[in-house]
C-alpha cells in the first residue's frame, strides 16, 4: 500500500481511539517533512484541536506515540509545535523501490471508463504553423498524454479553420501574381508557399491602400470625416479595415471570391482545394516532426452551418430570444456575462453558432464526458460563453467542458506578426534549436564516435526537447519569452540537462552490468538522506500525474521531471558510489534506485513529447 494510505489509515484510526471523532482520510493534510527538519512525512494537527479540546502539539506527540508502536513503517518521530514529522522505515522504502522495478507503468493509473476530447492546433490553412501554434500543439499533445496516464481514453482533434477571407487573401495573391507556380517551382515547402502568398497579399493591399492616400477620392473622404491634416498619418493607420471593407480593389477580389466559394463556385472551390492541400501537405510534415498525430479531423467548411438547428428549438424553449431586426441572442447576465448574439439578422450564423453545433456533433460522435479547449487566452470571454450556453440548453457533457487557456509566445526579438511576415515558422524554429543543440554537441565531441546517422537522430532529439521542455515547463496562463540559446542550457532548468542526468543513469546502469545481485539490495541498511531524497521524489510520481490531469497543467509534470533530475543529480554528488559502493547490497541498491529514476524520467519525459536519447 501507497505510504500516504497508510498514514492516512492509522492517523483516522488513531483519532478515531484517542479523541471519539471521525475524520476523512483525505481532508488530513500530510506534506513532505521541509529539508530543514528531520522526518520523511509531516501531518499537520492544528484542525484537530477544537474536536480532540488539547493543544495541537499535544495531539501531535499522541498521535506519534500511538503510529510508531502500531505500524512497522513508522520508525520515530518529531513534533515541531502542531506538526508532527514522521520517518519512514527503510524496509518501506526498499519495497517501495521493488514495486516500481517491478511495474513499468508505475505512476499510470489503470483506465476507469472515462473519455476525455482534447482539441488542440486548429490552424487556418492561409500560413504554416508557427512558434504561437508550437505552444499550442504542446500543451494539447502533453496534456492528452498526461490525461490518459491518469485512466482516460484520449480523443484527439483538431478543427481546421478552412475557410473565410483570409484564406481567400492567399488565394487571390497566387491567383493575381502566381503565375500558376506550385510548391517545387519555388522550392519551397507546401504550406510555406501558401503563407508567401499570404504575406503578398498583404504587402499589395499596403501598397494600393499608400497610393490611394493621396487620390482625390481619399481626399473627399477625409473632408467628410472631419480629419485635420495633422492627424491624417493617424487616422489611416487606424482606419485600414474600413479601407480594405469599402474602397479597396484587391480586398474587393477577395470577398467576391469569398461569396463565389459560399456559393459553391466550380472554379473557386477548385482552387481552395489545391491551395488546402499544399497546406495540408506541409501541416503533416511539421506535426511528424514534432511527434504530435490526432484522431480526427473536423474542418470549419463543414461545420460553419452547425448549430442554427440547436438555436432554432432553443428559441422554441424561451432559452434564446429574437430582437426586432430578427437576430437571435442568450442572455447569460446570470452567469455574470452579458447578452450574447448566436444568429445575425439576416439568419447567418457567427462563431458562437458553429461552436455550439460543434460541440454536440463531437459529444454525439464519441460521448466523451470531457472536453477540453486548448486555445490561448484572447478568447477566454468566447469559452466563458460557450460554456454558460451549453449548459443553459442542458446538454449531457456541459460540466465537463474546459477551456485550456495560454498566453502569447514570443522571442526575445519581440511581437510577431503573420501578415507582415514577422512570424517565425514552426519549422524553421525547430530547425534552429536542431542546429544548435549539434552546435554544442560538437563541441564537446561526445558522440563523435558514433555513426553520422545516428548523431542526426541525438541532435534532433535534444533540440526538439530543448524547444519543448522550455514552453510546456511554463505555466499554461502566463505569457512567456522563447529563447533557443537559454532553451540547450546543460546546466538550467531545461530539457537537454534533464535528458544528460537520464543519460548519465543509463551509463552508469551498463557500466554497472552484472556486478550486483539484485536480492541483495533488501539487506541495505541506513538509507543516507540524499538517497531518500531521490526516493521522496519518486514516490510523488503518481500524485503529479493525477494533479496535473486534474489541473490540465503539463508544467506540473515538466517541473517534476527537473525536481528528479535535480535530486539524482544531488545524490550522484554526493560522494555515494554506485559502481564502486562500500557494499554489495549499498551497491544493488543505487542500481536498483537508479534504474527506477530512469524508468521515472523516461515515462515523465515522455508525458511532454520527449525522448531520451542513448548517448549526449
Amino acid at each position: 500500500m501507497d505510504i500516504i494510505n497508510i498514514i492516512q489509515e492509522e492517523v483516522t484510526t488513531t483519532i478515531k481511539v484517542l479523541y471519539g471523532f471521525d475524520v476523512n482520510p483525505n481532508d488530513l493534510i500530510i506534506n513532505v517533512t521541509k529539508k530543514e527538519f528531520e522526518g520523511d512525512y509531516t501531518l499537520v494537527t492544528f484542525p484537530f484541536t477544537k474536536l480532540a479540546k488539547k493543544a495541537p502539539q499535544v495531539i501531535a506527540q499522541e498521535i506519534g506515540e500511538v503510529i510508531t508502536k502500531n505500524n512497522k513503517y513508522f520508525l520515530s518521530f518529531n513534533v515541531i509545535k502542531g506538526f508532527l514529522n514522521v520517518t519512514i522505515s527503510d524496509d518501506y522504502w526498499k519495497q517501495f523501490l521493488n514495486d516500481i522495478i517491478a511495474n513499468k507503468d508505475y505512476g499510470k493509473s489503470t483506465f476507469h471508463g472515462k473519455k476525455a476530447l482534447v482539441e488542440f492546433s486548429s490552424p487556418n490553412t492561409n500560413k504554416p504553423l508557427h512558434l504561437g501554434h508550437i505552444r499550442n500543439i504542446l500543451l494539447g499533445w502533453s496534456t492528452s498524454q498526461i490525461l490518459e496516464a491518469a485512466g482516460y481514453e484520449v480523443v484527439k482533434v483538431q478543427i481546421i479553420n478552412d475557410r473565410g477571407i483570409a484564406i481567400c487573401k492567399s488565394m487571390i495573391a497566387w491567383e493575381k501574381f502566381g503565375n500558376n507556380a506550385t510548391p517545387s517551382d519555388m522550392n519551397m515547402k507546401s504550406d510555406h508557399f501558401v503563407g508567401h502568398w499570404y504575406v503578398t497579399f498583404e504587402k499589395k493591399f499596403q501598397e494600393e491602400y499608400k497610393i490611394w492616400q493621396s487620390s482625390p477620392e481619399a481626399k473627399k473622404y477625409l473632408e467628410e470625416k472631419n480629419v485635420k491634416e495633422e492627424n491624417i498619418d493617424a487616422f489611416f493607420k487606424k482606419d485600414k479595415n474600413n479601407y480594405f471593407n469599402n474602397f479597396s480593389k484587391i480586398g474587393a477580389e477577395a470577398k467576391e471570391m469569398l461569396r463565389a466559394w459560399e456559393a459553391g463556385d466550380e472554379k473557386v472551390r477548385s482552387l481552395w482545394q489545391k491551395m488546402n492541400n499544399w497546406v495540408y501537405e506541409g501541416f503533416d510534415v511539421t506535426y511528424d516532426n514534432l511527434g504530435v498525430s490526432f484522431d480526427k479531423l473536423y474542418y470549419e467548411s463543414n461545420t460553419y452551418l452547425l448549430g442554427k438547428d440547436i438555436i432554432e428549438n432553443g428559441l422554441k424553449d424561451k432559452i434564446f430570444y429574437k430582437k426586432e431586426d430578427g437576430s437571435v441572442w442568450i442572455d447569460l447576465e446570470d452567469a455574470k456575462l452579458d447578452h450574447k448574439l448566436v444568429l445575425r439578422s439576416d439568419g447567418t450564423s457567427v462563431y458562437m453558432t458553429q461552436d455550439i453545433g460543434t460541440a454536440h456533433q463531437r459529444y454525439e460522435n464519441h460521448q466523451s464526458e470531457k472536453m477540453i479547449y486548448v486555445v490561448a487566452d484572447e478568447q477566454n470571454y468566447h469559452f466563458q460563453a460557450l460554456f454558460a450556453i451549453l449548459q443553459k440548453l442542458g446538454e449531457p457533457y456541459a460540466k465537463g467542458l474546459h477551456h485550456l487557456s495560454y498566453g502569447m509566445v514570443n522571442l526575445p526579438s519581440g511581437r510577431m506578426k503573420s501578415r507582415e511576415g514577422t512570424v517565425v515558422d514552426a519549422d524553421d524554429l525547430m530547425q534552429e534549436v536542431i542546429n544548435e543543440a549539434k552546435k554544442a554537441s560538437q563541441a564537446i565531441g561526445s558522440i563523435s564516435d558514433m555513426p553520422e546517422e545516428e548523431q542526426e537522430l541525438i541532435f534532433k532529439q535534444i533540440g526538439l526537447a530543448a524547444l519543448k521542455f522550455f514552453i510546456i515547463k511554463v505555466n499554461p496562463v502566463r505569457s512567456m519569452i522563447f529563447d533557443p540559446s537559454e532553451s540547450l542550457d546543460l546546466q538550467g532548468q531545461t530539457g537537454p540537462s534533464i535528458q544528460y542526468a537520464a543519460v548519465r543513469v543509463k551509463s552508469a546502469i551498463r557500466k554497472a552490468g552484472e556486478k550486483y545481485n539484485s536480492e541483495s539490495s533488501n539487506e541495505y541498511s541506513n538509507i543516507q538522506k540524499s538517497e531518500k531524497e531521490v526516493l521522496l521524489t519518486l514516490h510523488q510520481f503518481p500524485t503529479i500525474i493525477r494533479e496535473a490531469a486534474e489541473n490540465y497543467n503539463p508544467s506540473d509534470i515538466a517541473n517534476y521531471c527537473y525536481t528528479l533530475a535535480k535530486a539524482y543529480n544531488k545524490f550522484w554528488a554526493s560522494g555515494l558510489s554506485m559502481l564502486n559502493a562500500e557494499s554489495d547490497e549499498a551497491g544493488a541498491f543505487r542500481l536498483k534506485m537508479s534504474a527506477a529514476t530512469l524508468q521515472v524520467l523516461t515515462l515523465g519525459m515522455q508525458l511532454l513529447g520527449i525522448e531520451i536519447p542513448e548517448r549526449m
